[in-house]
């Protein structure tokens, strides 16, 4: 009589990252559904944005699939799953930045975001997630710092669908800064939960959120350099986003 092998325990602790991985899913997933819902997204734009979504879309459902496969015990089944997120990664980001620049070119981006913040200070945080999710990968034998650093990783991730949730055209000129600042909610909830289990901060926080931060700090002072206006000039010179004002605005008659 053939016997079913059984599954390996699942890690200690996963509760918690499967949770938080669910919670800032269902916000990215959320920001962009309560937009569409309201008729204030639509699905009548070019085809970057539509490639951009499925992929970014395939991540989460391959982010959550991976907590789901680990608390559950099936650690093969993860460690395969974890193999196509290798060649995710570097997708996404090229797919980010295609797209970052088709809107930026099409519209100058949202209109309460200054245009040089959402190339220059946007593309860079990108980059944090590319680095931020591969060292996360790289680092999948020590269990530690492979969830919270992906988790980190994750948290930059949920910046345009908390965006959407928070209304952002009050918040000029600071909307940008407040989206971002929201997002290091994440991490520090993981702090917060590593001192209540351990009574300390495990490092990859430290380093997460710190390289995170760091590199937001350094690209708004990038974006708002003559070389971050330069750059954003000459990306969108001769498009329709070069139309609009440089500076985060309320449009004539908007009305919330």
């Amino acid at each position: 009589m053939a016997t079913t092998a059984p599954r390996a325990a699942p890690v200690e602790g996963t509760r918690f990252f499967t949770i938080m991985a669910f919670v800032m899913s269902a916000i990215i997933v959320t920001g962009f559904t309560v937009q569409v819902a309201l008729g204030r997204s639509t699905f009548a734009v070019p085809w970057p944005y539509h490639l951009h979504g499925v992929i970014f879309m395939g991540w989460i459902a391959l982010y959550l699939a991976q907590h789901v496969t680990i608390s559950s015990g099936q650690r093969e089944l993860h460690a395969r799953i974890g193999q196509l997120a290798h060649a995710w990664v570097p997708v996404m980001v090229m797919a980010g930045v295609l797209v970052m620049v088709t809107v930026a070119r099409r519209t100058g981006g949202p209109f309460f975001f200054a245009v040089n913040e959402f190339l220059v200070s946007n593309l860079a945080l990108l980059l944090c997630f590319g680095g931020l999710a591969w060292w996360a990968l790289r680092a999948r034998r020590h269990t530690g710092w492979h969830r919270r650093l992906m988790l980190v990783a994750m948290a930059v991730l949920t910046g345009p669908g908390l965006g959407r949730l928070l209304p952002l055209p009050l918040m000029i000129p600071d909307a940008w800064v407040i989206t971002t600042c929201a997002t290091f909610a994440f991490p520090v909830i993981g702090m917060i939960a590593d001192l209540r289990s351990s009574g300390r901060v495990h490092p990859a926080y430290w380093w997460g959120l710190g390289i995170y931060a760091g590199v937001f700090a350094a690209s708004m002072a990038l974006a708002y350099s003559p070389l971050g206006y330069a750059f954003t000039d000459w990306v969108i010179a001769g498009t329709a986003g070069a139309e609009r004002p440089m500076e985060a605005f309320l449009p004539p008659g908007f009305t919330m």
